[in-house]
């Protein structure tokens, strides 16, 4: 048996890892578009962007991991076609035979001409270069990688605005109530934040936005979402919506084919429902599933999203899944206005996500209490003497 892994970021890292932790000796190969070995991508809007990280910090590998795993690593490498009648992965200069392929290729930003995107090593080295005191930033979009990057450039002394499709940045996402945690505190440090519009062009020193007005900038950084990179599996013939469409195992319309991270549109066994999500988490956790279902076990990807955020003093855990939508009850336990509480989203009286910001060691409880289906009272869950276990 052989097995190829096409896409070098975390979840094609973490899957040929766990294929030699579950003992597979055969021929396992990885390969990535970056020049790069597989790193985490958290950190390029984080630690890494602030200068709190090691530079060697973000790669999942030590350089010598590959070659003592015998695992073959061709980074700079870019597929360029799948024929599954032969079971082939091509790209140029070679090829390479499968039994099993593993498809994680990711995301890629949505671009803004004249704008710097963040994605990858060499767009969190760029920005971090471009930005310093007295910089007039301007930030289209209004999203987690837009805000993070307002902290970081507030924290260098930059002219940050931050322009916004929504009245509250992450007002889609939040709700109101909550986004208006985040506008509150991005003002407090000093960005300008415009929302109800957009950037519509990159002009020079300047942006034009939506209303035809412009606004003064040295450096425009978009932050307007990704597009999953599903062509490969799209003209290789696979089942494409939204993303990969793959079962609970992860695997494909074709039983030999697997996909994982950011193209999963994974049919949720806890959640009934079909989601695909663009985080961490996901790529960490949804790689070593492939890899075991790809080594026959019967494994089941049944993990809620999650994700993070840390922006100037404010730390932040998401868990949950809200269907697209659906109208959700916002209950709030601790301090809304001190930034210190926890936010319920609640779908027919039960828990459907939670968000813990600046209280930590919860979210296994609050994930217990999703898992349990349980529909809880809204009075107890906003009573922090209540512990979240006897909901």
């Amino acid at each position: 048996m052989t097995y190829v892994v096409v896409g070098g970021g975390l979840a094609g890292a973490k899957a040929v890892e766990t294929l030699r932790e579950e003992g597979f000796a055969g021929p396992v190969t990885l390969i990535g578009t970056e020049t790069e070995r597989p790193y985490e991508r958290p950190p390029l809007s984080k630690g890494l962007l602030l200068g709190n990280d090691e530079p060697d910090s973000v790669y999942v590998h030590a350089p010598s991991w590959y070659e003592e795993h015998d695992v073959t690593l061709l980074t700079g490498t870019t597929v360029t076609g799948i024929d599954r009648a032969t079971k082939t992965v091509a790209f140029a200069g070679g090829s390479v035979d499968y039994d099993r392929l593993l498809l994680a290729t990711g995301s890629s930003p949505r671009p803004l001409p004249g704008a710097l995107t963040l994605r990858t090593l060499a767009d969190s080295h760029r920005i971090a270069s471009a930005v310093h005191q007295g910089t007039r930033v301007v930030i289209a979009g209004a999203g987690w990688i837009g805000l993070e990057i307002a902290a970081f450039a507030r924290s260098r002394g930059a002219e940050v605005t931050v322009v916004g499709s929504t009245e509250l940045p992450l007002q889609n996402v939040l709700g109101a109530e909550v986004a208006a945690v985040f506008a509150d505190l991005h003002r407090a440090n000093g960005v300008t934040l415009l929302g109800g519009t957009r950037v519509t062009a990159v002009e020079g020193d300047s942006v034009r936005l939506a209303d035809g007005s412009t606004r003064p900038a040295d450096v425009v950084i978009a932050g307007i979402g990704v597009t999953p990179n599903v062509r490969l599996a799209a003209d290789a013939g696979l089942a494409v919506d939204n993303g990969v469409l793959v079962d609970r195992r992860l695997a494909t319309s074709d039983p030999d084919i697997f996909a994982a991270g950011d193209i999963a549109n994974v049919d949720h066994p806890l959640l009934k429902h079909r989601i695909r999500v663009e985080h961490w988490a996901t790529a960490l956790n949804s790689g070593p599933v492939a890899a075991k279902a790809m080594l026959g076990q019967d494994v089941s990807y049944d993990r809620l999203p999650y994700f993070f955020t840390d922006q100037f003093d404010l730390g932040m855990e998401y868990i949950g899944w809200v269907a697209p939508g659906t109208e959700p009850t916002v209950v709030v336990r601790g301090d809304l206005a001190g930034r210190e509480f926890i936010a319920f989203w609640l779908v027919d009286g039960k828990v459907a996500a939670g968000m813990n910001v600046n209280i930590w060691d919860v979210v296994e409880p609050v994930e217990a209490l999703i898992r349990s289906g349980a529909v809880v009272d809204p009075a107890r869950l906003a009573d922090p003497t209540v512990e979240l276990s006897d909901l």
